[in-house]
């Protein structure tokens, strides 16, 4: 209940862009986890041909957030966004009805150019529409985006029965209908006059030593989020021998989110730059657990450890995310509230996705060399090294002044 009034305390705009951030991962995951399967089996293609359709849409997302943060900064985020979910919309239809590696190519394109598009855009129009609850703002908005990353694949398991064609159409018309939406209610916003060209903001933003520094540290954060999806169930599976144990992990994790989150962000309001140094130790010394009894038989207590690994990283993360949101925008001018998140996603996309490939490596290299311990102990090592980064920003002053503290609702 008292979530709820949160809820109702903010403006239409944010309460949209809540339920926007649900529906965007509902249609997302509805689909996406299930593309790799349809493609080699369904459609018979090669491996290899996958890799480039999956690699392809990756690389447009990552590699475009700049364009969607700056559009956001020069066109308003308004019209970004609405873009960015008709993009989504026509690209997860072409999967439903193309079977030809143009067609599918073209799907990947677009639907990677939507999230860049309206990712930075969103988190833009978010914080400039929160104002001082910037944090709080992003805390209800990973509790909405929790909420559709559990309700997509469960959704999309469902009308998998059907057939791919009917969950790639439904996850198109979830966009379509978010498509309308933002553009009946989401309301408009003059746009801040620019000085200088795009190029210029670029340099301005990256040229900020500080900003280039906490993005660095930032990389931790990334990475180890997204062991809950890779290195956790994995670890989870081979803890108990139970093919249905990696679920479990994600469970826990969502069940934290809605429980805890916005009472640990209302806990920490007067800490920011604490807490996500703390956070960040925290998803560190979440894969201590694991690590205790990596290699060793499977047993049900062993499972009990995986399970407080995901905890404590669930825990770590529900601590630093709304505040470091929250920081990103303060490095710049509020006119470069786009850009700024646009960089940050862009350097934390191709983050995550070597530091899933170094996990990766390193769990065959330990499984093959009777080191199971290994990618345990590096992504321990990655979360502590990143909390020490940002101990250190903090000493040096390079962290931007902090918000006034999140208000208690009463």
């Amino acid at each position: 209940m008292r979530t709820l009034r949160e809820i109702r305390a903010f403006p239409p705009a944010i309460r949209l862009l809540l339920v926007n951030q649900l529906g965007v991962n509902t249609g997302f995951y509805l689909l996406i986890p299930y593309l790799a399967t349809h493609l080699t089996e369904d459609l018979g293609l090669s491996a290899a041909v996958v890799g480039i359709v999956l690699g392809v849409r990756n690389l447009s997302q990552q590699g475009l957030f700049l364009i969607g943060g700056s559009a956001a900064d020069r066109l308003g985020a308004r019209g970004v966004i609405i873009a960015g979910c008709a993009l989504r919309t026509v690209g997860f239809a072409l999967f439903a009805l193309g079977d030809g590696l143009a067609v599918l190519l073209g799907a990947s394109v677009l639907s990677g150019l939507a999230g860049a598009l309206f990712n930075p855009a969103v988190r833009a129009l978010l914080a400039q529409e929160a104002g001082v609850r910037r944090a709080e703002a992003f805390a209800l908005f990973q509790v909405f985006a929790t909420a559709g990353a559990l309700i997509g694949p469960l959704l999309g398991s469902v009308l998998l029965l059907v057939g791919f064609r009917t969950s790639a159409l439904t996850a198109a018309g979830i966009f379509a209908l978010l498509t309308v939406a933002q553009a009946l209610l989401l309301p408009a916003r003059p746009v801040p006059p620019t000085r200088g060209g795009v190029l210029a903001d670029w340099r301005e933003v990256v040229g900020n030593r500080a900003f280039r520094a906490f993005s660095l540290a930032m990389v931790g954060m990334f990475t180890l989020e997204n062991q809950l999806y890779l290195l956790l169930p994995e670890g989870a599976r081979q803890a108990t021998g139970w093919d249905g144990a990696p679920g479990l992990v994600l469970v826990v994790g969502t069940v934290a989110t809605f429980t805890l989150q916005m009472r640990i962000t209302r806990a920490l309001g007067r800490h920011r730059a604490q807490a996500v140094t703390a956070g960040l130790a925290l998803m560190g010394l979440a894969f201590l657990p694991p690590l205790l009894v990596a290699g060793d038989p499977p047993r049900a207590w062993h499972a009990v450890l995986v399970l407080a690994g995901a905890l404590l990283l669930s825990l770590g993360t529900m601590a630093a995310q709304p505040f470091v949101m929250e920081l990103v925008p303060r490095f710049g001018r509020p006119e470069l509230t786009g850009t700024c998140f646009g960089i940050f996603y862009m350097v934390s996309g191709i983050a995550a996705a070597v530091g899933n490939a170094a996990v990766g490596w390193a769990m065959d290299t330990g499984a093959g060399r009777g080191a199971d311990w290994l990618p345990w102990a590096c992504c321990l090592a990655v979360g502590l090294a990143s909390a020490g980064a940002v101990a250190r920003l903090r000493r040096l002053g390079a962290l931007p002044e902090s918000a006034a503290p999140v208000p208690v609702a009463s």
